[in-house]
C-alpha cells in the first residue's frame, strides 16, 4: 500500500530502491464494465444496432469459446488497459476462471462477474440454477485473493428471467458480493420491457428483490427521473460507457443527473467489440463533452470532475475505497504519466496540468504503471506479457472461431 506522499525533501528515511521520473503520477484507473476478452470479436458488427450485434454476431460466436479461448483474450486485454494507466477492471463474461487466470498473470486488479445469461448455443454453460451455483462457490474460492473479487453478472432483465434475478439479488446479499447488470441500454429495451410488464426497469427490480445490496448497473440510458430516484434510494452505482453508447447508437446517459442526486458513478469502456479498444482516458474526455452538449453548458461537467469518474469514482462505484486515490493506507496502484510533449503545454498554474489530462494528453502519455506496488509497464512496454506472443495467439484464436 501508498505509505506517504508528498515533496520527495519531506520523504521519511527509506533503504529500499528508489525510482526517480520526470512528469506525474496519477492513480490507476479504475474500468467499471468492460467485456474485455472480447478482444477476439474487435470490431465486428460494424454499423449494427445493439439487439442485431448480440444475436446475429457476438452470441454465435462467443458460444464456440472455450476457457483458453477466454484466458488467451484476456491476457492480450489486460496488458492493452495495463499500458493506459488502468490498473482494475470490472470484467463481465463467460468462464469467470479462465478471466481470473488471465489477470493473474498480467498482475492487473480485477472483479470477475460470474455470468449469468442462457442464450441459444450457451447451453454447455449450465442451467441457470447451475450458474448460479457456480457463482457462489467461486466467490467463496476467491475471499482470500487480494487481486481478484469475484460478483456475479446476470445480463439483463431482458435476457433473464425475472424470478431467476430475484435469486441472484438474494444470492449477492447474502454472499456480500457484488451483482453487476446491464441496464436501459436501449430505448427499445427500456420501453419493451415497461409495456410488457408496466414498470421501468429500475422499478421491475427493485419489485422483485434484485437491488438492496451492492448493485452496479450498467449503461442506465434510458432512465427518466423517477428512475435515478429509485437508484439514488437502493444506492446503486451506475459504470457511464459513453463511447460504447454512442458507436452504437444507443443514446447519451443523463450523467449530470445521476452526479447531483448523490448516485456513485464510475466509468466503463465497455467491450472492445463494441467500443472499438480499452482505452479509458477517451471515455474520460467523451464523457464531459457528451454532458456539456446534453446540457448545452460548458460547466455541466468539469475536467477534474471528469478525471474523478474514472478514478475515485469508479472505485466508489464498485465499492472499493482502496482504490483510485493517492493517499497514504490506499493501493499502490498508480502510473506515471509523461507531461514533456505539446499536449502539456502551456502550464500557468497547476490545475492546467489536470485539465490538459481531460482534453489534450491521452494514454500515449502513459509511461509507466504499478499495481500492488509492482511495476508492470515500464517506458511503455508491459513486462508482465510477452504481448507479440499474446497477439499471435489471439489472432489465430479469432480466425478459428471465425470459421
Amino acid at each position: 500500500m501508498i505509505a506517504w506522499i508528498g515533496s520527495y525533501t519531506d520523504a521519511p528515511p527509506y533503504d529500499g530502491e528508489l525510482t526517480r521520473l520526470a512528469g506525474l503520477v496519477a492513480p490507476g484507473l479504475v474500468n467499471a464494465h468492460c467485456h474485455s476478452p472480447m478482444t477476439l470479436f474487435r470490431g465486428l458488427g460494424e454499423g449494427l444496432p445493439l439487439d442485431r450485434w448480440l444475436q446475429e454476431v457476438m452470441w454465435p460466436r462467443e458460444a464456440r469459446l472455450r476457457p483458453a479461448d477466454v484466458t488467451a483474450a484476456m491476457r492480450l486485454a489486460s496488458a492493452e488497459m495495463l499500458r493506459c494507466g488502468v490498473t482494475t477492471s470490472v470484467e463481465m463474461y463467460v468462464y469467470a476462471d479462465a478471466v481470473a487466470a488471465a489477470v493473474h498473470e498480467t498482475g492487473a486488479r480485477a472483479i470477475v462477474m460470474a455470468p449469468l445469461l442462457a442464450a441459444p448455443g450457451w447451453e454447455h454453460l449450465g442451467t441457470l440454477e447451475e450458474q448460479l451455483e457456480r457463482a457462489a462457490r467461486q466467490a467463496a474460492e476467491a475471499e482470500t485473493d487480494p487481486m481478484i473479487e469475484v460478483g456475479i453478472g446476470p445480463h439483463a432483465a431482458y435476457t433473464v428471467p425475472l424470478d431467476i434475478l430475484g435469486r441472484a439479488g438474494e444470492l449477492a446479499r447474502a454472499h456480500d458480493m457484488m451483482l453487476h447488470i446491464h441496464v436501459a441500454e436501449t430505448e427499445d429495451e427500456a420501453a419493451e420491457l415497461e409495456a410488457e410488464h408496466g414498470l421501468s426497469v429500475p422499478r421491475l427490480l427493485a419489485e422483485h428483490g434484485v437491488l438492496g445490496g451492492r448493485v452496479l448497473a450498467a449503461h442506465c440510458v434510458w432512465l427518466d427521473d423517477a428512475d435515478l430516484d429509485v437508484w439514488a434510494a437502493h444506492d446503486v452505482a451506475v459504470a457511464h460507457c459513453p463511447q460504447s453508447n454512442a458507436k452504437l447508437a444507443a443514446g447519451i446517459a443523463p450523467l449530470r443527473a445521476m452526479l447531483d442526486r448523490g448516485i456513485r458513478v464510475g466509468l466503463g469502456t465497455d467491450g472492445p467489440a463494441s467500443n472499438n479498444n480499452l482505452d479509458l482516458w477517451e471515455e474520460i474526455r467523451l464523457a464531459a463533452q457528451l454532458a456539456r452538449l446534453r446540457a448545452l453548458d460548458a460547466q455541466a461537467l468539469s475536467a477534474a470532475e471528469a478525471f474523478w469518474l474514472a478514478t475515485g469514482g469508479s472505485a466508489a462505484a464498485v465499492d472499493r475505497p482502496d482504490l483510485g486515490q493517492l493517499e497514504p493506507g490506499r493501493a499502490a496502484d498508480f502510473c506515471h504519466v509523461d507531461i514533456d510533449d505539446v499536449a502539456f503545454i502551456p502550464v500557468e498554474s497547476p490545475s492546467d496540468l489536470l485539465t490538459h489530462l481531460v482534453w489534450s494528453a491521452g494514454s500515449q502519455h502513459v509511461r509507466d504503471t504499478w499495481v500492488a506496488g509492482r511495476r508492470v509497464v515500464a517506458d511503455g512496454v508491459c513486462l508482465t506479457v510477452d504481448e507479440a506472443a499474446a497477439r499471435a495467439e489471439v489472432r489465430e484464436r479469432s480466425a478459428a472461431l471465425a470459421r
